[in-house]
């Protein structure tokens, strides 16, 4: 799974392996019905991505951020139903975006200020304001690492966070990148806040590692993270 996912082919074996296995694995199910696709994209410096399974009558399935157009990867998505909607945190993980709209003519949403218009996406979020997309899904604008950077809650329990916030298996913490923040530590600082006010029970970002934890668990590890961060303004 790992030399399949890995996206620039670095991982190789000392002895033949039958590569199907990994291929095979992808998507491969975190929970309920949210999968890591696997298959991460050279041109999104390796970034995670997922899928959300859903009905047509409950708005469809919903791919979060890129992942490399694989062949094998697609087919495996066009039998669970294809892709209704994609969600693109923030430009640096868009990959294969393209690719994955004109296979699936599906909506793409994005937010201006990290050049949506120019990427011709479909449905833009402007401003700082949550966009509720349907009942399940909401769009929360989060400046920091770019300046149109956004998260997206599912069902109040999943949060997919791009490059925003992330769990840190070394500090046993969520944490941030400050290292890698490219607009405004500030303002990743003030998005994390805001973030405050929401329940989500998963963190499921782009870099990092996934964490789960009971929500009220959740936003005291969010306020702990929101000190830290406090501490290297």
């Amino acid at each position: 799974m790992a030399l399949v996912a890995c996206p620039t082919a670095s991982i190789g074996t000392t002895e033949h392996h039958d590569a199907h296995i990994g291929i095979d694995a992808f998507p491969e199910l975190i929970a309920e019905n949210v999968y890591y696709c696997g298959f991460n994209a050279e041109s999104s410096f390796g970034a995670w991505s997922y899928l959300i399974t859903r009905p047509d009558d409950a708005g469809g399935n919903v791919l979060i951020d890129s992942p490399r157009f694989a062949t094998q990867l697609v087919k495996k998505i066009d039998a669970m139903g294809g892709v209704k909607r994609m969600f693109l945190t923030h430009k640096d993980d868009v990959a294969d975006h393209r690719r994955f709209a004109d296979r699936y003519t599906c909506e793409r949403v994005m937010h201006a200020d990290d050049g949506a218009q120019r990427l011709s996406i479909e449905r833009v979020i402007h401003g700082g304001d949550a966009v509720d997309l349907d009942e399940d899904l909401t769009v929360i604008p989060v400046p920091g690492h770019t300046r149109g950077h956004m998260v997206l809650l599912y069902k109040n329990k999943f949060l997919f966070t791009g490059d925003h916030l992330a769990w840190s298996p070394n500090r046993q913490t969520l944490i941030a990148f400050r290292s890698a923040c490219w607009y405004s530590w500030t303002e990743q600082i003030k998005s994390m806040e805001k973030l405050l006010d929401y329940e989500f029970e998963w963190v499921l970002p782009g870099h990092g590692r996934i964490h789960h934890e009971s929500a009220t668990n959740m936003n005291a590890q969010l306020r702990e993270c929101i000190e830290w961060m406090r501490g290297r303004d």
